[in-house]
């Protein structure tokens, strides 16, 4: 079953954010699809579009280094969103790890949907991506103007 996390607005519902766009393109107009709804936790919607702002602000900073992996026999890797986002929440530490068949140990980056966890964990959240995001795509910026960029992107999200 899909889920995504709806607003209301005066024109109806609407997703809350890219991901939830995503999930309901398979709806089309007119369809009828049936929901069951739960408000989740008390949390600050603002303060999670902007954790996805700083997300995307700092993905169209980034630029991928070289890589030769002879593996790929001839394909380009591409920039992802998807893979940016994941990578930046493992960095900001908020993974799980897990061992392989062959006794490697796997990361992979936890759920950042609204309703899995709490504001005081999200805040801790944001604030190590932050810190991921200046040591490892956006050097050359102090942290408050970092801030400042996204406070302004928040404000033209509406």
């Amino acid at each position: 079953m899909a889920e995504a996390l709806l607003i209301k607005t005066l024109s109806g519902l609407t997703p809350a954010h890219e991901e939830d766009f995503d999930t309901l393109k398979g709806v089309k107009i007119g369809e009828m699809i049936r929901a069951k709804w739960t408000k989740p936790r008390t949390r600050n919607v603002r303060f999670f579009r902007k954790w996805w702002l700083l997300a995307k602000y700092a993905y169209e900073h980034w630029e991928p280094g070289e890589f030769d992996d002879p593996r790929l026999k001839g394909v380009v890797p591409e920039k992802s969103f998807e893979r940016f986002r994941k990578d930046l929440t493992i960095l900001a530490g908020h993974y799980e790890a897990f061992y392989r068949i062959d006794g490697t140990v796997k990361v992979e980056a936890k759920s950042l949907a609204f309703w899995s966890m709490e504001e005081e964990e999200f805040d801790k959240l944001y604030k190590a991506t932050v810190n991921a995001v200046l040591k490892h795509i956006l050097q050359n910026y102090q942290r408050e103007d970092l801030e400042q960029v996204v406070e302004n992107l928040l404000m033209g999200f509406g």
